[in-house]
């Protein structure tokens, strides 16, 4: 192969790699990780029975990311290791297309930092990736499946605005609303207590 043959497979392979990976995520998302997620004891119940569940809990942040990686069979760590098989099954397509396989790479490295940071960060998530976002913390969690490029969301219609939308203004106005009236109710209730003697 000449220089100018790989310099061409590079710039086809990569972002075809890059898109193939953002098509994969929203299938293992929809099918693998919500489909048979909901089956409890499987592999994959981690990512429903766990991970939204902290989630929806925590506003967006799963404490499982503050975790080290050697701490532990988590949903973070069970994250990585599918992403790391799913590159080591493409290792052969590195020898017949390189460009394929660093933008597959590639897209699972990124997945992986983008999706720590969002579920640590939720306001960076909130800003940066809404489409994730709107998946953890709009009305429908059976939608917008892709974590770092919205793309198979919108070619497939799966793409369900939350963040901006009327509906979640609402919803933060809820969440304010019942916060206050927590707080409202702490002070009277530490007064009603018996005092020791």
């Amino acid at each position: 192969m000449t220089a100018h043959e790989f310099v061409l497979h590079l710039a086809i392979g990569i972002p075809a790699g890059v898109l193939a990976s953002n098509a994969t995520e929203w299938f293992v998302h929809k099918y693998f990780l919500h489909g048979l997620g909901r089956v409890k004891n499987t592999f994959w119940a981690f990512h429903w029975h766990e991970h939204h569940n902290l989630v929806r809990k925590h506003g967006g942040y799963d404490p499982d990311y503050e975790q080290p990686l050697t701490g532990g069979w988590n949903g973070q760590t069970k994250e990585v290791a599918a992403l790391i098989a799913s590159v080591i099954v493409l290792i052969p397509t590195a020898f017949l297309v390189p460009g394929f396989f660093l933008g597959a790479a590639y897209s699972s490295l990124n997945y992986y930092i983008k999706h720590r940071k969002s579920h640590l960060d939720p306001e960076w998530a909130r800003q940066n990736l809404p489409w994730h976002y709107d998946h953890h913390m709009g009305i429908d969690q059976d939608c917008n499946w892709c974590v770092t490029r919205p793309w198979f969301d919108w070619v497939m219609g799966t793409r369900v605005p939350y963040v901006g939308t009327e509906r979640e203004a609402r919803d933060v106005e809820r969440a304010r609303k019942r916060a206050e009236a927590t707080a409202e109710r702490a002070p009277a209730n530490e007064e009603s207590l018996p005092m020791a003697a």
